[in-house]
């Protein structure tokens, strides 16, 4: 048995580095196309299809005004911005109706959710109500959350790659900073750090940063499954599979989050993540199997070498112990590298992170079983998740296109706007 759980162990190391590797290559692809200027390069004006942004609101993020400002200073020739906003009563409809008139950007649509349906989520009512009023000529659909600052380019980056016919949508992912005065912080970066590779691994995108072309909108009857659906992005590697289409992951849109997290707050948001993985993606059994060994086999292992170490089972303790070290240097090994890649990137478009100093580095280590014991509480609880709050609003979850709303109220102050990193 103790050979067995040192082998578990092992593979489960192994594992997180083919993740690594993964991950870190994509990576340094694009360091390599960056350095030698034949990145597939970023189109000419003339060549960039028309797109519109589209931003769901509900609730005034705290990095709300950064994100409009970004929005609105797009390098891109040929854009428009259509903000969804809850309603007319929401915080947000006052701070985004200033911000859009001191902007520069004339094609700005602010309008507020007409019809909040009862069989999806408010934000897919928002984008079904903003993808049915674009214009025919639109080719592309960019979707952000509230939460993502993106940088000049961010737009042309994120399109370009669509040129490629094989491409239905492209997308990046967040990368949150270990800094801050809330442990729920640190959390969320421990986590992140191995969710970024296992969603380029598993190809899931991130709808904070994704872009779709219209036509594929249109194909794939994408609206009416949003129309039923508690979350947009998860679904589309499998509906865009099915019409031979792939999602591209663009490295350039890892967007660096330096927004703050409570540990409730963290752990009401991971569910939501890991409750969207089960509904809507082919690999939810792989990754459930995966959250389910990172958190049994340490566990056996330790109370194995209790039972091994009162018995002076010697041979036994060193198989056990050995198993456990390299799983847990290799889990440290795996973070240190993915950081560095991670800021190497964020380097490259001229944005610098804050140094992680030894107070910082000796908490996210101090953190790492904390992590372990939030996320397998967390992927139970989604495993059996019946009921969603989510931002004042009450969702029943009978299965992934049976989705009801059980009562809309619009958003008020008195409600936590730190309670989702997902806007609306």
């Amino acid at each position: 048995m103790a050979i067995i759980v040192s082998l578990l162990l092992i593979i489960l190391a192994a594992f997180y580095v083919l993740l690594t590797i993964a991950f870190t290559a994509k990576l340094s692809q694009y360091h390599n196309q960056k350095n030698h200027k034949n990145q597939t390069d970023i189109l000419p004006d003339e060549k960039l299809p028309s797109t519109s942004i589209i931003l769901c609101l509900r609730g005034a993020d705290p990095f709300l005004p950064k994100c409009l400002s970004a929005l609105l200073n797009q390098n891109y020739p040929n854009y428009n911005l259509q903000i969804v906003i809850d309603s007319y009563e929401d915080p947000a409809w006052q701070m985004v109706s200033q911000i859009v008139k001191e902007g520069t950007v004339k094609q700005v649509k602010i309008n507020s959710l007409v019809v909040p349906r009862s069989t999806c989520s408010l934000k897919c009512s928002a984008l079904v109500q903003a993808i049915s009023n674009l214009d025919k000529n639109c080719e592309v659909v960019a979707l952000v959350d509230a939460d993502t600052i993106v940088h000049a380019n961010w737009l042309r980056e994120l399109v370009t790659p669509l040129t490629n016919p094989k491409v239905g949508a492209t997308t990046g992912n967040r990368w949150y900073l270990p800094q801050g005065k809330y442990w729920g912080s640190v959390v969320r970066y421990i986590w992140n750090v191995a969710a970024v590779a296992q969603m380029y691994f598993y190809r899931i995108p991130w709808g904070g940063s994704l872009a779709i072309k219209t036509e594929v909108c249109r194909q794939t009857e994408l609206l009416s499954k949003w129309e039923q659906a508690f979350n947009e992005d998860t679904m589309l590697k499998r509906i865009l599979g099915q019409q031979g289409l792939k999602v591209e992951f663009v490295p350039s849109i890892l967007m660096v989050n330096r927004e703050e997290s409570e540990l409730k707050s963290f752990f009401n948001w991971v569910k939501r993540q890991l409750l969207c993985s089960r509904l809507y993606h082919s690999s939810w059994n792989a990754i459930a199997i995966h959250g389910i060994l990172t958190t049994v086999l340490p566990s056996i292992t330790i109370m194995f070498l209790a039972i091994t170490l009162l018995n002076e089972e010697w041979f036994n303790l060193a198989y056990l112990s050995g198993g456990l070290i390299i799983y847990v240097i290799t889990q440290i090994l795996c973070l240190i590298i993915l950081e560095l890649a991670v800021r190497n990137t964020v380097k490259q478009k001229g944005e610098t992170l804050p140094s992680i100093d030894i107070g910082s580095a000796l908490k996210v280590f101090l953190t790492l079983p904390l992590t372990q014991i939030v996320y397998a509480l967390a992927l139970t609880s989604a495993m059996f998740m019946r009921k969603v709050e989510w931002r004042g609003i009450t969702y029943q979850i009978k299965g992934p296109w049976d989705i009801k709303l059980v009562k809309y109220q619009p958003y008020t102050y008195s409600e936590k706007t730190v309670d989702s990193m997902v806007s609306l």
